[in-house]
């Protein structure tokens, strides 16, 4: 049976596969995560009757629409089937109009268990952006510390703990600085991302208070809503800090561990000159074609990232809680009492 249901219902549904009807480019600017996408029409179809509906006529466009769809939706209807494995399946377009309409009912009329997103992705898209243009829901405590300290770490072992954990990096796919994207591929759209972030965000509804590290407002060549980046600098400021030989290690372990980042790594040195000086710069290309990550990685903490971001390496009354993670068992014991000791549902 055919059901409508709102984008503030999405979050009640479970084992169902989301279904993007709409084309190739509209699903790569932004879609609902974990959305597949099977278009009705592919690009070029979608430009073609977008251009008969405006230089022809609605009623012309809607039978050229009608047209294509009709010798689609046979295989459409297999290849949704052979995804959904039996489970329900949601299928939305842009506006909740013709192609998720035309789509769901042919999925209904064949047997499938079949939803359909009132309002489209519009609508879904209108949730997100009235979501952050509010006040932020919850308090924030923001995880601070040099390059190298072991905040993602620490965050990956609180989240896989049960703690409420935001992974701005992840999410954004970049670490935040000018190595940041190597070795990761593409980052998200700024609507996609945004989606990530909200989705992540929705599954901490019974929870008072959300971790996050700290980031800069823009992370690559996403940025954070207003209202995300206001409550972390407004929320509680932990410290971790480790000693030079540790910080050095993890930076070589994770970035050693990414096959042939050479030639970035060395592209993005060379956009340190105005920072540091044309002379180091080389000098720790040198370290890299030597393959001497140890002696590379000390210096750029040394002169680069230490005096960037300036975070103290020990503790500071600067911040509501200090950590050293030299011993890291110790230092996530740590972490996991002050937060249950300070922001329990008991103190809400």
């Amino acid at each position: 049976m055919l059901k409508d249901v709102s984008p503030e219902e999405l979050f009640n549904i479970r084992d169902t596969v989301y279904i993007d009807g709409r084309s190739e480019d509209e699903y790569n600017e932004g879609t609902i995560p974990g959305a597949l996408n099977v278009p009705l029409f592919d690009n070029e179809e979608r430009a073609e009757i977008g251009t008969i509906y405006a230089q022809d006529s609605p009623q012309n466009a809607y039978s050229r629409g009608l047209e294509i769809a009709s010798r689609k939706l046979p295989e459409l209807y297999k290849q949704i089937k052979e995804v959904s494995k039996n489970r329900p399946v949601l299928v939305f377009c842009w506006r909740g109009g013709m192609r998720s309409k035309a789509l769901a009912t042919v999925l209904d009329l064949m047997g499938l268990s079949v939803l359909r997103l009132s309002g489209g992705y519009k609508a879904y898209r209108n949730l997100i952006l009235d979501f952050f243009a509010a006040e932020f829901p919850f308090h924030v405590v923001v995880l601070r510390g040099n390059t190298g300290t072991g905040k993602t770490n620490l965050l990956k072992k609180l989240k896989s703990d049960g703690y409420p954990v935001i992974d701005l990096e992840g999410l954004s796919n970049n670490r935040g600085s000018v190595f940041g994207h190597i070795g990761l591929g593409l980052q998200p759209t700024q609507k996609q991302f945004e989606s990530l972030l909200y989705n992540e965000i929705q599954g901490y509804q019974n929870y008072p208070y959300l971790i996050m590290e700290c980031e800069s407002k823009r992370i690559g060549r996403v940025t954070l809503p207003n209202t995300v980046y206001s409550a972390m600098q407004q929320g509680t400021q932990v410290l971790l800090y480790d000693t030079l030989p540790n910080r050095v290690a993890r930076l070589v372990q994770e970035y050693a561990a990414l096959p042939e980042i050479t030639d970035e790594l060395e592209e993005s040195l060379e956009r340190l000159k105005k920072r540091i000086g044309k002379k180091a710069v080389e000098e720790l290309i040198q370290h890299l074609r030597d393959h001497n990550y140890e002696k590379l990685t000390e210096r750029l903490i040394l002169e680069y990232y230490d005096n960037l971001y300036g975070y103290p390496n020990e503790d500071s009354a600067d911040f509501s809680y200090c950590i050293s993670y030299s011993d890291e068992e110790d230092g996530f014991k740590r972490i996991k009492t002050y937060l249950d000791s300070n922001f329990s549902l008991n103190n809400y």
